[in-house]
C-alpha cells in the first residue's frame, strides 16, 4: 500500500495556499493530500482568465476578500466556507485520461461525504453533486511529470455576497444567476449536516484513504518546503506581475 503524506495547514491566506500547493509540487518530497481553508475569504481565477474581467477588485476590497491567479485552469470561484483540498503526486499515480484522472481522485470527496450521510456522484468535467446539485468543484495541472489537483467542498454558500464579487456581464441578470446558484449549487449546511471544518477535513480524509487504497500519515510541511513557498508568496503569488497577467 503506497504511503501519501496528509498535510492539514488550517486557514491561511489565498497568496501562501496556493504557494504552499506549488511548493510541494516543486519539492516531490512524497505524495500528498493536504486539506484548508482560507481566512480571508477569497477569489480564486483559472490561469487563462483575466482578473479585471472576472472580478470586482473594489468590491474585494471593501470586503476584506483577497485576489489571486490559480495554476490551474477553470473558471472564477469565491472561497469562503468551505473545505479545500489539494493532491500532490507523481502523474503516473492516476491515469493518463484527464477524465478517468478526475474521477480517481474525486472518488475520495465522494467516499467522504458517504461518512456523513451524503451521497454523491463525480458530473461533468470535473463536478461533484447530490440530489442534482453541485457541492465540489475541481481543477488539476500537471507538469514535470507531477499532477496537482485541488477542489473544494462547499459547507455554506452565500450567493448574494458572491455575485456582488464575481462580475455579472450584464447587472440585469444577475438577480436570475443568484436564483440559478441557490438551485444548482448546495453545501454541507444546506443538507441539514452540522460538521465542523475538523470533522469534514478528517472524513474527507478517510474517504481519500478508502478510495485511493494508500496509507494516510500525518505530517507537517517541511522547513524546505515552507521557506520556498513564503519565497513563492511574496515573489509570486502576491505581485501585480501574476495576478494581472492578463
Amino acid at each position: 500500500m503506497q504511503k501519501f503524506r496528509l498535510l492539514k495547514t488550517g486557514y491561511n491566506n489565498a497568496f501562501m495556499n496556493m504557494a504552499i500547493d506549488e511548493a510541494i509540487l516543486q519539492s516531490k518530497v512524497m505524495p500528498t493530500i493536504r486539506l484548508y481553508g482560507w481566512k480571508p475569504s477569497a477569489v480564486s481565477i483559472g490561469y487563462f482568465q483575466s482578473l479585471k474581467e472576472e472580478v470586482d477588485l473594489d468590491k474585494c476590497k471593501e470586503y476584506g476578500v483577497d485576489f489571486i491567479r490559480r495554476v490551474t485552469g477553470g473558471g472564477a470561484v469565491y472561497h469562503d466556507k468551505e473545505l479545500t483540498y489539494s493532491l500532490i503526486a507523481q502523474e503516473n499515480f492516476v491515469s493518463k485520461d484527464i477524465l478517468e484522472s478526475y474521477k480517481q481522485i474525486c472518488n475520495g470527496i465522494i467516499k467522504g461525504l458517504e461518512k456523513i450521510n451524503i451521497r454523491a456522484q463525480f458530473a461533468g468535467i470535473n463536478d461533484i453533486i447530490t440530489n442534482g446539485k453541485k457541492i465540489s468543484g475541481n481543477a488539476q495541472t500537471r507538469k514535470q511529470g507531477m499532477i496537482l489537483q485541488h477542489g473544494t467542498i462547499i459547507m455554506d454558500v452565500n450567493a448574494e455576497k458572491m455575485f456582488s464579487i464575481l462580475k455579472v456581464p450584464d447587472e440585469k441578470i444577475k438577480d436570475k444567476l443568484i436564483q440559478n446558484v441557490k438551485e444548482r449549487v448546495t453545501s454541507v449546511k444546506k443538507l441539514g449536516k452540522e460538521v465542523s471544518f475538523e470533522e469534514l477535513s478528517n472524513k474527507i480524509a478517510d474517504g481519500f484513504r478508502e478510495a485511493l487504497n494508500v496509507e494516510l500519515v500525518e505530517q507537517k510541511l517541511t522547513k524546505t518546503e515552507l521557506n520556498l513557498a513564503k519565497e513563492l508568496e511574496k515573489t509570486k503569488y502576491k505581485t501585480k506581475e501574476w495576478n494581472f497577467k492578463r
